[in-house]
């Protein structure tokens, strides 16, 4: 039942606290907002996400809300606040991903020494060439020298004796029945030959500090004579997935669901460049949550719902417990505006997700994404635009986040994306941001990039 005044497929987490008290009535009573201790018609709790029936301080939250683009700033420089990080030297198996500590500068000419660019005969001088029996292979010992006159067969790759004039490919030339050679085509000085240092010279920067490993570094990292490489280490991340009514295998029953998160966010997290080192499901209990925020070593804490003033949300009290420094407490978004952020020390804080699972995708994006990528001392991505194929409703106030797929030089957004949805945005190829009041057909929308749409489902989440 959709409640009076909400449009179809309106979610209640999409309206402002005013506009639900306003909206939302009960038959029998006084009005009371959706979500509540006693469920309204319009909604019930969203999973992982408890509400009071007048939570204290709803319309103060609200107001003090940050901006979405806001609250990105503020975690990406809570990261680069925090006491820096020591680099790790890590071997070229390892470092996929990580981002450059040191400049990378090429222990070795490359190539180091002359060697041939073609399969084919080394040449010296005029032509035809008597052709030597033994040919010149790849990663054997330096050749004997030519003499005018002369050639040799050679592999790609293979040392060049001394004396050569140019390499004379095989599609090139021909050998007759006496075994000289003869081109087919002029030869120039210097053909089809890699000169020592042709491509670095031993000390050259190759790569300056903060380049991101990607496989090519790895390449060329190896080339240069590389084992290990300097790198930040991997920010390192402790899941805790609250909430008593979520199950984590087989079909939801008797009031309970299963818990879409535990699965969906520990390879998210990997995707964007951290180390996952617990997932741990404490259920609703305060003592336990207490327990795990003053006990966990990671860089960055994320946390699964509660972070709304209901009677089970206790990330709120915990934090107050604990001194923790709140830097960001919800934020002017669609779906996910109840997530968090705090400061636990200085090296380590927390990023409170709503329990909904497209809101956690938000709060994730807002929030745990600028973090990380500060952590890892990774550069931003650059900022882009498409013009959407099809209108999409904005909140009055809010900026909203909706999953697309990008279908040429246009994004078409995508159904069900509610804050309790995956349907959508397991679809999508990136999220729209979308500005307060809505974005018209045609209009060009920022857009945030989902990590396995740009690097491929496999590769990203190794």
């Amino acid at each position: 039942m959709t409640a009076p005044g909400i449009r179809d497929g309106q979610d209640v987490e999409d309206l402002d606290v005013e506009e639900v008290l306003a909206l939302v009535k009960d038959d029998n009573g006084p009005t009371r907002p959706a979500g509540g201790g006693s469920p309204a018609p319009a909604a019930s709790p969203a999973p992982g996400e408890h509400h009071d029936a007048h939570p204290p301080h709803a319309h103060k939250a609200r107001h003090h809300a940050t901006p979405w683009a806001e609250a990105r700033t503020i975690a990406a420089r809570a990261a680069r606040s925090a006491t820096r990080r020591t680099p790790v030297s890590v071997t070229l198996g390892d470092a996929l991903g990580l981002t450059l500590a040191a400049p990378l500068t090429a222990l070795t000419d490359l190539p180091s020494f002359d060697t041939s660019a073609m399969d084919g005969w080394a040449v010296a001088g005029p032509g035809p060439w008597a052709v030597r029996d033994e040919g010149v292979l790849a990663g054997h010992a330096e050749p004997a020298p030519l003499i005018d006159g002369e050639a040799v067969r050679i592999a790609t790759g293979a040392r060049i004796p001394p004396d050569t004039t140019a390499v004379l490919r095989s599609e090139h030339g021909r050998t007759d029945e006496k075994n000289r050679l003869h081109p087919t085509r002029e030869i120039q000085h210097g053909q089809d030959i890699r000169p020592r240092g042709q491509e670095c010279r031993s000390g050259d920067l190759l790569l300056p500090t903060g380049a991101v490993v990607t496989p090519a570094v790895l390449g060329l990292a190896a080339a240069a004579g590389y084992d290990t490489l300097a790198a930040v280490p991997r920010p390192r991340v402790e899941l805790l997935v609250l909430g008593d009514e979520l199950l984590t295998e087989g079909r939801p029953h008797d009031g309970l669901i299963r818990d879409a998160l535990g699965p969906m966010l520990p390879p998210w997290l990997r995707a964007l460049g951290a180390e996952v080192v617990a997932l741990r499901r404490l259920g609703d209990d305060a003592e336990a949550l207490h327990q795990a925020l003053t006990t966990s070593e990671a860089d960055l804490i994320v946390t699964t719902g509660g972070t709304a003033a209901g009677p089970v949300d206790h990330v709120h009290p915990v934090l107050r417990r604990i001194g923790a420094d709140l830097l960001v407490d919800g934020v002017k978004v669609r779906p996910g505006h109840p997530m968090l952020l705090a400061r636990i020390r200085d090296d380590q804080h927390l990023v409170g997700l709503p329990g909904n699972p497209l809101a956690a995708v938000s709060g994730l994006l807002t929030l745990a994404e600028p973090l990380l990528r500060a952590l890892a001392a990774r550069p931003a991505p650059e900022p882009y635009a498409l013009p959407l194929r099809d209108a999409i409703h904005g909140h009055p106030q809010d900026t909203r986040l909706v999953p697309v797929v990008l279908r040429g030089d246009h994004a078409v957004p995508l159904h069900y994306n509610g804050p309790a949805m995956l349907r959508g945005i397991a679809a999508a190829d990136a999220l729209a941001v979308v500005p307060p009041g809505g974005a018209r057909s045609g209009q060009e929308t920022e857009m945030l990039d989902l990590p396995w749409a740009a690097a491929g489902v496999e590769s990203c989440f190794t």
